[in-house]
C-alpha cells in the first residue's frame, strides 16, 4: 500500500536518524513493536473511540515488554508518538522500512528462503554463502516453510527471485511439453 509506506517514510527516516549509534538494539525492539501492532484486533482497540492514547499505549507497551525485557524510554517515546499521531497501524511498514534502512547502511539485503522442509544451521549458512556469492551482496536471511515446493528452495531477494525448487522445474517441464 503506497499510502502507508509514503506515512511510515518519515518516522522510519527519524528514528534512524535519532537511533544512528544503536541500531541494531533498535531494530530489536521496533520489530517487537511492529509485531505488536500488527494484530487486527489491537488495531480495533485503539480505534475505538471510547479508549484514549494512554490506554492504548498502556496495552502496548505492556504487551512488547515484560519483567526480563522492558522497553528502552527511546522505545517508549517512540511509541507514545506514533500513537499520539494515529500511525499505529503504520508500525509494522515503519519497522519495514527502519530495517531497510538500517540494512543499506551495513551493506545488506534482506532475503526470504522459501524452503519446502525445515533447514538446520549448517545448511542454512551453506544457502546463505551461495546466495550472498549469487547476488553479490551481504544477506539478511529469514526461513518460511512452503510445502508446495516439494522440494529444494525459492529465494526472493529484493525484487530478485531465484527459483530451484521441484514445483519450478514440474512447470518449466509441463510448459515444455505443452509448447
Amino acid at each position: 500500500m503506497a499510502e502507508l509506506a509514503t506515512i511510515a517514510r518519515p518516522y522510519a527516516d527519524a528514528l534512524y536518524k535519532a537511533q544512528g549509534s544503536d541500531l541494531a538494539t533498535t531494530a530489536l525492539w521496533v520489530d517487537k513493536l511492529a509485531a505488536v501492532a500488527g494484530n487486527a484486533q489491537l488495531l480495533q482497540f485503539a480505534d475505538s473511540p471510547k479508549v484514549s492514547v494512554d490506554q492504548v499505549f498502556d496495552v502496548v507497551a505492556g504487551v512488547a515488554s515484560n519483567a526480563n525485557d522492558p522497553l528502552p524510554e527511546a522505545a517508549r517515546n517512540f511509541l507514545r508518538l506514533v500513537i499520539e499521531n494515529g500511525r499505529l497501524s503504520a508500525l509494522p511498514e515503519i519497522a519495514s522500512q527502519f530495517r531497510s534502512l538500517k540494512n543499506a547502511a551495513g551493506g545488506m539485503t534482506d532475503a526470504v528462503v522459501f524452503s519446502a522442509f525445515p533447514m538446520d544451521e549448517q545448511a542454512l549458512n551453506d544457502i546463505a554463502a551461495v546466495l550472498e556469492k549469487r547476488f553479490g551482496r551481504k544477506l539478511g536471511i529469514k526461513v518460511e516453510l512452503d510445502p508446495s515446493l516439494i522440494g529444494g528452495i525459492r529465494a526472493v531477494v529484493g525484487d530478485e527471485v531465484l527459483d530451484t525448487s521441484v514445483k519450478a522445474r514440474l512447470e518449466q517441464m509441463k510448459m515444455a511439453l505443452i509448447a
